[in-house]
């Protein structure tokens, strides 16, 4: 999991692009860019391929809707307006386990650090925490369980269903990383 400050901008290349009263909607395309669902819709036509860009999607959107860009999409970000609103979640999962999205899906805005087994498991791989969290906390957090029964989204197939071998191998692994059972 990569965690991202929000107040380290040199490390985080992705921006935003606001405007005086808030997002802009004719923009002039740039690298790394973070998009609402708008300003993206307004330049896919003529964005250059190959220039990494990003949509910042709202958690009450179809993922559907850009469905047919994700190829084009270098990240897409969730959001959590609420740590209690966990349609995010459903986002992430139909997003790696549906359409196979191998770009980076970031949870952003209320990320807890209880929520980051889950986030983790839905198939999001970097976050913004909401500033009160601890980062190491959050690391700890990772660590708590080494194995569950069901699968998530990157392998779906629930721990009876796994080859030979595989369960102890993970748990070698997380023994390796010096996390203990």
């Amino acid at each position: 999991m990569k965690f991202i400050d929000s107040r380290d901008k040199p490390r985080d290349p992705w921006h935003t692009i606001d405007g005086d009263d808030g997002p802009m909607v004719t923009l002039t395309p740039t690298p790394f860019s973070l998009l609402t669902l708008l300003q993206w819709h307004g330049v896919r036509s003529h964005w250059p391929d190959g220039m990494p860009v990003g949509v910042l999607l709202a958690n009450d959107v179809e993922v559907t809707e850009i469905a047919g860009d994700l190829p084009r999409l270098s990240l897409i970000a969730l959001q959590f307006p609420k740590w209690v609103d966990g349609r995010a979640y459903s986002q992430a999962k139909v997003l790696r386990s549906r359409y196979r999205y191998a770009g980076q899906i970031r949870a952003v805005g209320e990320v807890l650090v209880d929520m980051l087994p889950l986030l983790q498991r839905t198939g999001f791989d970097a976050v913004v925490m909401r500033a009160d969290q601890s980062r190491d906390a959050a690391e700890r957090a990772l660590g708590f369980f080494h194995g569950f029964y069901q699968g998530d989204a990157l392998d779906n197939r629930p721990l009876f269903a796994l080859p030979p071998g595989t369960v102890e191998a993970r748990e070698q692994e997380f023994i390796n990383a010096g996390a203990s059972i």
